[in-house]
């Protein structure tokens, strides 16, 4: 199993990423699919995650809910990350997962930098 993910930088509050995860190794359809994030000094915490399938279940922690959406393309074996009026409070290393629910994700990428700065 292999995720790489890719599309961090440096934006300015306000501003948008797209963050993409390439995913390898694994039938990545029947797989649910998560972002998590972790800042300095802080937990990692769960930003969103995304079923199987046609991915028709999303689900957000409250802080990015109306910013942030996750979605998938199967043929790609991508998952994505659209971030929209990002804020300082969003930096942080962001991090995509498989997700096997009801189990906590089993493997992960190797994190790709986001930072909210003027």
């Amino acid at each position: 199993v292999q995720l790489v993910e890719s599309g961090g930088g440096l934006v300015q509050p306000g501003g948008s990423l797209r963050l993409s995860c390439a995913a390898s190794g694994f039938t990545f359809s029947t797989y649910y699919m998560s972002w998590y994030r972790q800042a300095p000094g802080k937990e990692r915490e769960l930003v969103a995650y995304i079923s199987s399938s046609a991915g028709a279940i999303t689900r957000y922690t409250d802080s990015v809910k109306g910013r942030f959406t996750i979605s998938r393309d199967n043929a790609k074996n991508a998952v994505y990350l659209q971030m929209n009026s990002l804020k300082p409070e969003d930096t942080a290393v962001y991090y995509c997962t498989r997700y096997p629910l009801p189990d906590r994700p089993d493997y992960w990428g190797q994190g790709t930098q986001v930072t909210v700065s003027s």
